[in-house]
Parts: C-alpha cells; sequence; structure tokens
C-alpha cells in the first residue's frame, strides 16, 4: 500500500492520484484500482511549423493564402455594410501611416474577412498571425528606394482591391486578391531564385 510505502496519509495519496488523472496518466477502473494508461498524442496546431526563415514556407503561405483570399474579397464585395466599408478604408489608410509594418497590412485583410460576414475568413488569418505579410523577407537590406517602390505597388494593389469591393464588383475583388497574392508569390520566387 502506497501509504505505507512512503509514509503518507491516504489524502496525499487520494491527491496524488486525483492530479495523475487530471494530467491523463492514469485511469482509475471501479474495484480494480489505478491503472497507468498511454498518454494521449499532443494535437498539433496547423502551422505551427512555418518556417519563416524559407522562402518555400512563404510562398506555400501566400498559395494557400490565395485560395482563401480571392474568395474573402470577392464575398466582402457583395456582402459589406456601410460601417465594414469604413473599416476597410481605415485598415488601408493605417497601412502607409504605420510605415507599411505587416501588422497593419495585415489589418486590411482583416477588415475584408470581416466584411464577408463569415467569421471562419477571420479565424484563418488569425490562426496564420500577422507572420503572413513577410515584408522584412521581401525587403532585406534592398535600400530605401527599392522600399519606395515596392511600396508604392502595394499601395495600388491594395487600392484596386479596395476599389472593387467598395464598388460591390465581385468579379474585380477577387482579381484584384489573385493579382496581390499571386504578385507575392512571383515576388518571392525571384528572390528564391537570386
Amino acid at each position: 500500500m502506497l501509504t505505507v510505502e512512503y509514509g503518507v496519509s491516504r489524502t496525499v495519496v487520494r491527491e496524488a492520484i486525483a492530479a495523475l488523472k487530471a494530467d491523463g496518466l492514469v485511469e482509475p477502473r471501479q474495484g480494480s484500482g489505478v491503472f497507468v494508461i498511454e498518454p494521449a498524442k499532443p494535437v498539433t496546431v496547423p502551422f505551427q511549423n512555418v518556417d519563416y526563415a524559407r522562402l518555400s514556407s512563404i510562398i506555400e503561405l501566400l498559395e494557400l493564402r490565395t485560395a482563401v483570399e480571392v474568395e474573402s474579397a470577392g464575398l466582402a464585395a457583395i456582402r459589406r455594410s456601410p460601417s465594414q466599408e469604413e473599416r476597410i478604408i481605415e485598415a488601408a489608410r493605417e497601412i502607409p501611416a504605420s510605415n507599411y509594418t505587416a501588422a497593419a497590412d495585415l489589418g486590411l485583410h482583416l477588415a475584408i474577412a470581416d466584411a464577408t460576414n463569415n467569421p471562419r475568413f477571420r479565424e484563418f488569418l488569425t490562426m496564420l498571425g500577422s507572420n503572413v505579410i513577410p515584408r522584412t523577407a521581401m525587403m532585406g537590406e534592398q535600400g530605401k528606394e527599392v522600399a519606395r517602390d515596392y511600396y508604392a505597388m502595394i499601395d495600388q494593389e491594395h487600392d484596386r482591391i479596395v476599389t472593387a469591393i467598395l464598388s460591390g464588383d465581385e468579379a474585380g475583388a477577387r482579381a484584384a486578391m489573385r493579382q496581390h497574392l499571386k504578385g507575392s508569390q512571383t515576388r518571392y520566387r525571384a528572390l528564391l531564385r537570386s
């Protein structure tokens, strides 16, 4: 008996067994005792093994984002409310105001996802997090001149997406989002080759 072997009270043994049971390590069986069980395999959370230092991982995420966000833009164009339109405009303005931070860029994509009125789009992008906008890999040490040209291009791409959504142009919103994300894939593939 554990109480005698370890010189502890029955209360201490019960508490220890309760703690082991809570951790999923033992299973009490009526009339038979307490048995050690096989620990449950840890649940793997999606997208936790993405290596953001590898351009190939970034390209993989961009391909997945394209599949989801093209539809998001199309749905936003037909389902948005006036308040969601305002939020999309504000989010687009926040990008240059924030000096093109990844968080501000993600904010625009989240505002578009919210305008679908389907919470799963936001959940998906939130699960990926701001690392889904891997701008530092693109900019690297390329200098301010390249950054200025790059940001001007990003502004134009975002403007096309926002304009199409606000105009209720479902096909145009999808095309603009596709062009934006495919353009990002092309830029990262060029970096991968160099």
